[in-house]
């Protein structure tokens, strides 16, 4: 019994971990934004290769040899050897767009986020200046040594009233 509660406890762990939840949102949010792109490139990039040629980039193909065939009513390929470099050139573009979107719309901002809160840390983990009342004691301190004649040596103790009236 402590065994299977183990595994599940591991289980449970190996879910909760900010990666595979990370993983998750990732493959959710992607799978969602394949529509985005995929209209991206019917509505705007299609017509503008259509204003080339054909909107349907499938429809670009080269034969590699003499003789080739199309049967003119299903439009399959009856005879030779077809090159489709027209899909691949769809799903390149396809391709170039999602990347273009995802690093200008996701990483580009969480990059500048994350510079923002590591330039933010660096200011609060730096030492804070000394505050007014912290220079007048320590000049304070310097004027009762020079007076005395012995050496200022700044104490962490130094500082207060009552020891300023114990120097004098």
């Amino acid at each position: 019994m402590s065994e299977s509660k183990g595994v599940l406890q591991g289980f449970k762990e190996f879910l909760m971990r900010g990666n595979v939840i990370e993983l998750a949102v990732a493959v959710v949010v992607g799978a969602a934004f394949t529509n985005i792109v995929n209209a991206v490139v019917k509505g705007i990039i299609n017509p503008i290769v259509g204003a080339l040629g054909s909107q349907n980039l499938d429809h670009y193909q080269s034969c590699l040899t003499a003789t080739c065939a199309k049967d003119p009513k299903t439009g399959a390929f009856t005879d030779g050897i077809y090159i489709l470099w027209g899909s691949v050139l769809s799903a390149a573009l396809t391709f170039l767009i999602t990347a273009a979107v995802v690093y200008f719309l996701m990483i580009l901002p969480i990059n500048k986020w994350k510079e923002r809160q590591v330039a933010r840390q660096a200011v609060e983990a730096a030492p804070a200046d000394p505050t007014e009342i912290e220079l007048l004691i320590e000049i304070r301190d310097a004027l009762i040594a020079q007076r005395t004649g012995s050496p200022y040596v700044p104490s962490p103790t130094s500082g207060t009233i009552g020891t300023q009236k114990t120097h004098e």
